[in-house]
């Protein structure tokens, strides 16, 4: 009997043991870990899927941070660039964009036949959602492309929501394949 406690006390601590190891494996949160700016601007197609948007996981962003930096600087070194990092503007942009949507929405009606998430990268924008099969995608898009420091707008859209292969990444299937994303 004396021995048996031992073993099972042995047994406890490997099994103790094992807890973090198991809890290592699960799935890592995805974090906006670059605060890039995203957000919703419209909501009129129901059931359109979520987009991941800048939301990863540490190992993704490790992966992504030399190409990163890299990306955010090289503006500044070819001369492109009043600030040091295209990173920097993206606030600003945001902040233009959403007066720029304003100012758009009487031409484009994208509120009334689009639900779509925005997110910014190195004064890029990403358009990610679904449009109605009528909308003037094109329209939109130069549209925006006109707000100031912009560098590019990247078409990620569908008219079909429930698409077995969308051209973004969602939140619900971050790791399902994509077709044909825009970047």
């Amino acid at each position: 009997m004396k021995r048996l406690i031992p073993m099972r006390l042995a047994s406890l601590l490997i099994c103790m043991a094992a807890l973090p190891v198991a809890h290592a494996d699960a799935e890592e949160p995805r974090i906006n870990r670059g605060h890039d700016p995203f957000f919703q601007i419209s909501q009129a197609i129901g059931e359109c899927p979520v987009p991941l948007g800048p939301l990863e996981t540490e190992k993704e962003w490790l992966d992504d941070s030399h190409y990163r930096i890299e990306r955010g600087n090289s503006c500044w070194v070819e001369g492109r660039c009043r600030l040091p990092n295209a990173y920097l503007y993206d606030k600003e942009i945001a902040e233009a964009v959403q007066r720029r949507l304003t100012n758009i929405n009487f031409a484009t009606h994208w509120r009334e036949q689009s639900t779509l998430w925005l997110t910014l990268q190195r004064r890029f924008i990403y358009v990610e959602g679904c449009v109605a099969p009528g909308f003037d995608k094109r329209a939109f898009l130069a549209e925006l492309a006109k707000t100031a420091d912009v560098e590019r707008v990247i078409d990620n859209t569908t008219k079909n929501p429930r698409a077995a292969r969308l051209p973004y990444r969602t939140l619900s299937e971050p790791d399902r394949p994509v077709l044909d994303p825009g970047n």
